[in-house]
C-alpha cells in the first residue's frame, strides 16, 4: 500500500501557502488553485471578484511514511492567521478563508483533533474559523500561478509578504 496522500489547504494567498510547502520534508508536489466555489474551471480573474465562492487553496501530495498529515497542518496553521473570517492580512474576501478540505475521515477527524487541541491551547487571542469541508472539485491554478515565489522572488508581493513566512519557516524547520 503506497504513503502517498493528499491534502488541500486554504490560508490565504496560494503563493504563500505553496512556498513553504514545497520545502517541506516529504512533500511530493504543490499545485496551487481554486476549491469551494460554484463554477467549473474558474480562473484566477473569475475567482478574485470573491463571487465565484472558491478559496485560493494549495493540493499537496505528500508521502505519509515521511510527513504526517497532523504535521501538514501544523505548519498549516503557523504560516496563516486562521482567526481571521475571509482575509490574510491585506488581503480581503472569501477566496483568501482559511479551510481544509479533506479527503477522507482519518483527516477529518486528524483536523478535528487539531483544531480543538489548538483552540484549547488559546494560542491566538479569537477561536479558529478555519472551516472543515470535504473535498470537492479543486481546479488547478493557470500556470504562471505555479511555483510563483521561486519564479518571482523579487517581486515586491514575494519579498515583504512570502519570504517572511519562507524564513519563519526555515528556522522552524531547523534542517533546510
Amino acid at each position: 500500500m503506497s504513503a502517498k496522500q493528499i491534502a488541500t489547504l486554504a490560508g490565504g494567498c496560494f503563493w504563500c501557502l505553496e512556498a513553504v510547502f514545497e520545502l517541506l520534508p516529504g512533500v511530493g508536489s504543490v499545485v496551487s488553485g481554486y476549491i469551494g466555489g460554484q463554477l467549473a474551471n474558474p480562473s484566477y480573474e473569475d475567482v478574485c471578484t470573491g463571487k465565484t465562492g472558491h478559496a485560493e487553496a494549495v493540493q499537496i501530495s505528500f508521502d505519509a511514511g515521511q510527513v504526517s498529515f497532523a504535521e501538514l497542518l501544523a505548519v498549516f496553521f503557523a504560516i496563516h492567521d486562521p482567526t481571521t473570517l475571509n482575509r490574510q492580512g491585506n488581503d480581503v474576501g472569501t477566496q483568501y478563508r482559511s479551510a481544509i478540505f479533506y479527503h477522507n475521515e482519518t483527516q477529518r477527524t486528524d483536523a478535528q483533533t487539531v483544531i480543538a487541541d489548538l483552540n484549547g491551547k488559546h494560542i491566538w487571542p479569537s477561536p479558529l474559523v478555519t472551516e472543515l469541508v470535504a473535498a470537492p472539485t479543486f481546479y488547478p491554478a493557470e500556470i504562471h500561478h505555479q511555483h510563483y515565489f521561486s519564479k518571482h522572488p523579487e517581486q515586491g508581493y514575494c519579498r515583504f509578504v512570502i519570504a517572511p513566512k519562507v524564513d519563519k519557516f526555515r528556522k522552524y524547520v531547523g534542517r533546510l
